[in-house]
């Protein structure tokens, strides 16, 4: 029994290492990008995608979401969709703006 346990230990600290190596490289990623030329819509895209899968890894693996049941699942797409409406309605404002 403790021979089980010490495996499904072993397992989840190997998990979270791998996250926390995938944070990092997306960090990595992020100061890389920002020192690229890009313009303002781009780079606030590209930013958004990466702290997009950011965030995922850490609700998902740290917070413990990637096993929970389908209403917070639903709850959390909902939340994104509100995100994206709040992101995307100033843009098409500002878009209206330039036109």
């Amino acid at each position: 029994m403790e021979l089980t346990h010490a495996e499904d230990v072993k397992k989840h600290v190997r998990v979270y290492v791998t996250v926390f190596v995938a944070l990092l490289a997306l960090t990595i990623v992020t100061v890389t990008i920002s020192y690229l030329n890009l313009s303002v819509v781009p780079a606030i895209i590209v930013a958004l995608i990466i702290a997009s899968i950011k965030g995922s890894l850490v609700a998902s693996y740290f917070m413990h979401l990637i096993s929970e049941k389908k209403l917070i699942f639903a709850a959390l797409i909902l939340t994104v969709v509100f995100f994206l409406a709040l992101i995307f309605i100033p843009l098409l404002a500002m878009s209206d703006r330039i036109h």
